[in-house]
């Protein structure tokens, strides 16, 4: 395994475990019926995800005592879901393209994108309060995206991947209508 390699899975190792927590917590919030039956599968998945990268690397994300804040609110939470998993879409495919035995990761992370999109644009075709909050909300979050890239980027030793990641999520929060296509947020 190359260094860049153990590197990644070490960052995927994070991802998932953030995404596990962050699954875990959203279950308790004001959740649609069907959002909340993909929740429970997608925290099964998190969980297979997190095991395979646990053995191979023989370490154990830290445990949390108490689960992330959350939304409760599914117009900020569906928002906030979106925005890591298109984070950890980007890095399924590096990962994907070190090792192509990962495939269905970025295979399962696809989907998840593709769930929390059509669920953001449920809430922004409604129109309304809940449509303008989850902008906001947007806003606010891809306001503090860069400080997170730097966490998972740092001592890649890939030149412009902090860059590209935060344009393809940025595009991603634009095309379904969160972000103005207007000139691009600072970071």
């Amino acid at each position: 395994m190359t260094a860049y390699e153990k590197a990644l899975l070490e960052r995927f190792l994070r991802a998932e475990a953030m995404a596990l927590w962050a699954v875990k917590a959203a279950q308790a919030s004001d959740v649609p019926p069907g959002a909340l039956e993909f929740l429970k599968r997608h925290e099964e998945e998190e969980a297979e995800h997190l095991a395979k990268f646990e053995a191979e690397l023989g370490v154990a994300p830290r445990e949390k005592a108490v689960l992330p804040r959350v939304p409760r609110q599914w117009h900020a939470l569906s928002v906030q879901l979106y925005g890591y998993e298109s984070l950890g879409l980007e890095f399924a495919k590096l990962l994907a393209d070190v090792r192509p035995d990962l495939g269905h990761i970025l295979e399962d992370e696809k989907i998840h994108v593709g769930f929390f999109e059509r669920e953001v644009r449920k809430v922004l075709d409604a129109a309304g309060r809940p449509a303008d909050d989850a902008r906001e909300f947007a806003r606010s979050w891809f306001r503090k995206l860069p400080k997170t890239v730097d966490r998972y980027v740092s001592g890649l030793g890939r030149e412009n991947l902090r860059d590209d990641i935060l344009a393809a999520v940025e595009a991603r929060f634009k095309d379904v209508g969160l972000l103005s296509a207007g000139p691009r947020t600072p970071g």
